[in-house]
């Protein structure tokens, strides 16, 4: 018996390399003809065709996640890009499991995904499976009705300025301040806004901090970095997202929740009445209080303190990062924004609303620092029914499929040199940083849009903006000099959820001698 089995291994092996080769040529050419009859059903063509049969398409696929592991996300993106037709020189395509993705960095593209055609794009019920664990049923993961639902239930905490806002700004960079290390020593900086915007965030949600600026190494802040880096990877294959291993990932969570869990319980404790009054406080008010006055369903309340949680730590730790990163290269344009901030506010005064609208050029210095590495680098919008996308002038419109993922990079996009102005002695090179540039150009309408655009724009950029721009004043006070310790030119874009420095930003930061 076991003589006849081994007899039979040569030829069975002979089959399977002939038959195996043999599925994937037929599974490539049904796919493509299944596609292109439903391309024949609408009025487009396609985009350029990276990848045209399953062998190839699995390379770019596993190509994406391998680059990601070794944070070459960009360097992958523009690779995409550099065979396309001239004709559709923005816009690739490829075909996996029989669904067609697009990759795009046209910023008609963009706009027609945001905001033309809104009603055709979302987020879709594959992203919204893979984000389920972490983000549930919250503002960044639904489409229509329930999306609609999340934002009104956000938004009014973001619509005005409030004291509180203010106060909660003061003290966790008060706390910050304290971290930093006498003059001249090394820090990192990164880590340290990392950890500051986390203890800010949650206490403006929950009206209790993490206080991770004093716990560096806390439960909650070692988990939440650990389920982003697994999301993202998840998000990246997420046709195979099955066969990653998800232990970590699911122990995080339950960390998170564990510590988000007792303040839900304890603000749905309160009565109607309870809560109305404490609506009148405008420094006892809380981000949990607005949404228990609105929704008694915890799961609906954790969602969004989840979502929120996300986008209030690691955007504004990261532009804030990728801010003093630049300045450490840039001595006269610290001194600027130093002087600048000594004539309007003074050397201790903490800002103003008023003052930080005054202070054009603190918002100049963090648009260009989105403009070079926006916070969201990458993004993702899956076809809700079949459509189009805008052609360039004189070719026709690109077809999309209802299942289509159309995956576009605000980063590549905001990097592309042929969008901007020739260089001259007003607009230096696009790929400096040179916040001067914005007292002469205004960007062309979505060629610019670290807070996306359309519809789901972000409602708390003002509260972002805010946030930076006060803890730059409070450093820019402090501090005459910052310097750069470490090898600036070997920096690379780490890209999570959100693009964050991979080597994050060692500096030393001198006081001033004179207090003015």
């Amino acid at each position: 018996m076991l003589q006849s089995l081994q007899a039979q291994i040569p030829g069975l092996a002979l089959w399977l390399v002939i038959t195996i080769p043999c599925l994937v040529v037929v599974l490539g050419i049904i796919e493509r003809l299944v596609v292109n009859y439903r391309l024949s059903k609408v009025d487009g063509v396609r985009a350029s065709i990276l990848a045209w049969n399953p062998v190839t398409s699995f390379y770019h696929f596993f190509k994406a996640g391998y680059m990601h592991a070794n944070n070459r996300m960009l360097e992958n993106f523009f690779s995409m890009f550099k065979d396309a037709d001239p004709r559709c020189p923005h816009a690739v395509e490829m075909t996996i499991f029989g669904r067609r993705s697009i990759l795009t960095v046209d910023p008609e593209h963009i706009k027609a995904l945001l905001t033309t055609n809104f009603t055709q794009f979302g987020k879709g019920e594959m992203f919204h499976r893979t984000w389920k664990p972490f983000l549930g049923d919250s503002i960044f993961t639904t489409d229509g009705q329930m999306w609609q639902q999340s934002r009104n239930l956000i938004r009014p905490m973001f619509i005005k300025q409030k004291i509180r806002d203010l106060d909660i700004l003061e003290r966790w960079n008060d706390v910050l301040i304290s971290k930093l290390p006498p003059s001249g020593q090394t820090v990192d900086i990164c880590d340290l806004f990392y950890r500051m915007t986390l203890d800010a965030i949650t206490d403006y949600l929950l009206g209790h901090s993490v206080d991770s600026l004093d716990n560096p190494n806390g439960e909650f802040t070692t988990a939440f970095t650990k389920v982003q880096r697994t999301q993202m990877l998840l998000a990246i294959l997420a046709p195979l997202k099955r066969f990653i291993p998800k232990g970590e990932y699911i122990k995080g969570i339950k960390i998170l929740e564990a510590f988000i869990q007792p303040f839900i319980e304890a603000t749905l404790a309160l009565t109607p009445e309870e809560l109305e009054s404490i609506s009148k406080s405008d420094k006892e008010f809380t981000f949990l209080h607005n949404m228990a006055l609105f929704s008694r369903d915890p799961k609906v309340i954790r969602d969004q303190i989840m979502a929120v949680l996300l986008a209030g730590r690691d955007t504004t730790a990261a532009t804030l990062s990728w801010t003093l990163y630049e300045l450490s290269n840039y001595p006269k344009i610290w001194s600027r924004l130093r002087s600048r901030v000594l004539e309007t506010v003074g050397p201790d005064a903490a800002p103003t609303y008023e003052d930080l609208k005054d202070l054009t050029c603190l918002t100049h210095a963090l648009y260009e620092t989105l403009r070079l590495y926006p916070a969201v680098p990458f993004n993702v919008r899956s076809c809700l029914e079949d459509s189009t996308l805008p052609g360039k002038p004189g070719q026709p419109d690109i077809a999309t499929l209802k299942g289509d993922h159309i995956l576009y990079s605000t980063l590549a996009m905001q990097r592309i040199k042929d969008f901007y102005p020739p260089v001259s002695e007003k607009f230096a090179d696009p790929d400096i940083y040179s916040p001067e540039r914005w007292e002469h150009w205004t960007p062309k309408p979505w060629q610019f849009i670290p807070f996306n655009g359309g519809p789901r724009i972000c409602i708390g950029q003002n509260f972002a903006m805010t946030e930076m721009a006060f803890t730059l004043v409070r450093l820019l006070q402090r501090y005459e000099r910052i310097e750069y310790r470490g090898d600036w030119a070997a920096q690379y874009l780490k890209a999570d959820i959100v693009g964050c420095p991979g080597q994050g930003v060692p500096i030393a930061l001198y006081e001033a001698k004179q207090r003015y």
